[in-house]
């Protein structure tokens, strides 16, 4: 049987489906980048810009056999992908690994490793001379962020708006207890229950005063968005592959099938999985998607299924020694302590974990 397998996206859970296939089938991974990029360090990266480099993996010292095509796609059907560039890619087996977006610096902008590390260098610049900081947003991004700032400049003040009403919905009172702590210890201002119109462009040094839904004002140097996620679906809006959820979600099986086709796979935050969109999820749906490829392989039924977690679950570090976080045990959603936190992510945001797994990086 023929052995090409596509994957489109590098992020968390195609690169992990590229590494574990690539010596069992003709794997290619198309992707527009130079590099893997584990988002988890890019807000480190902005406040500790030389530290930037541990962040990317570059695909030539990740992928030893594979084939890396660097290009976008812009359509799927079941035979193959079609790229911007015009080519052609056929495949026997398809996994779309295309994640979602994410607002600048949670996630980098650029293509490129050089061009990335530039970015974080401005936009460190422009940090370092601002006093005042409003972060729109007080989900895991926005809470991760004011704890990197403050971690690296302690005298600054941090200030975090967001109209929702209570931090992390749906997780432990213990946690969120223990959150609320150690925000109000880092002198991290948060606002509730109230939103703001910023000035027209994130990240770039210029004392403003907005005010607050609630009548009242705030005043900064500088902004961050740090809401507004979006899933990377538009290559397959022709429907020749699959039809999407109004949210851009593509449906899947247990066996993370795409509806309708046994040889197509989804992976991470492109799939409708009713769960969370982490990194950790994807990777686990990677497991999934090369065990079920590899027996197709061998010429027996997929039957690796995934099921999502019940319990949500969250490590949310603030700077490299603080943070909380919520793990699920057989007896239900167990909160951890910081130095858990630390030790598993915060320390060095998940560097050593793929160091073992992709190989060097690129610092």
């Amino acid at each position: 049987m023929s052995r090409t397998v596509a994957v489109i996206g590098g992020g968390y859970g195609g690169a992990a489906v590229a590494k574990a296939l690539e010596t069992e089938a003709d794997v290619v991974l198309i992707d527009p980048r130079d590099a893997f990029v584990n988002a988890a360090g890019s807000l480190r990266a902005v406040t500790r810009p030389d530290w930037a480099g541990n962040m990317f993996f570059p695909f030539d010292t990740l992928l030893t056999r594979a084939t890396v095509v660097r290009d976008r796609a812009v359509s799927v059907d079941p035979a193959g992908v079609t790229l911007a560039s015009g080519r052609r890619v056929a495949a026997d087996f398809l996994v779309l690994a295309t994640g979602s977006s994410y607002a600048y610096p949670a996630k980098p902008a650029a293509d490129s490793v050089s061009e990335a590390v530039e970015d974080f260098r401005r936009t460190h610049k422009e940090l370092a001379g601002a006093d005042r900081v409003l972060i729109l947003g007080a989900g895991p991004v926005g809470l991760e962020l004011a704890g990197e700032i403050k971690d690296a400049w302690p005298h600054k003040q941090v200030t975090i708006v967001d109209p929702a009403e209570r931090l992390l919905p749906g997780f432990e009172p213990e946690m969120v207890e223990e959150l609320h702590r150690q925000l109000d210890e880092l002198g991290v201002q948060v606002r509730l229950g109230a939103g703001v119109t910023p000035p027209a462009e994130p990240g770039r040094t210029g004392t403003f005063t907005v005010a607050t839904t609630g009548g009242d004002e705030i005043t900064a140097d500088i902004w961050f968005r740090a809401h507004g996620v979006r899933v990377n679906s538009d290559y397959l809006a022709d429907g020749l592959l699959t039809t999407r959820t109004p949210e851009g979600l593509v449906p899947v099986t247990e066996t993370l099938n795409v509806r309708g086709h046994d040889h197509v796979y989804a992976v991470g935050d492109l799939t409708d999985v009713a769960e969370a969109k982490r990194a950790g999820y994807a990777m686990q749906h990677a497991e999934v998607v090369a065990r079920n490829i590899a027996a197709q392989l061998r010429g027996e039924p997929p039957v690796a299924t995934y099921e999502a977690a019940v319990d949500p679950m969250i490590l949310l570090p603030l700077g490299p020694r603080g943070g909380v976080g919520q793990l699920p045990t057989p007896d239900g959603p167990s909160v951890v302590p910081t130095t858990t936190v630390s030790a598993f992510k915060g320390a060095d945001l998940f560097t050593g974990r793929f160091t073992e797994q992709f190989g060097p990086t690129a610092a």
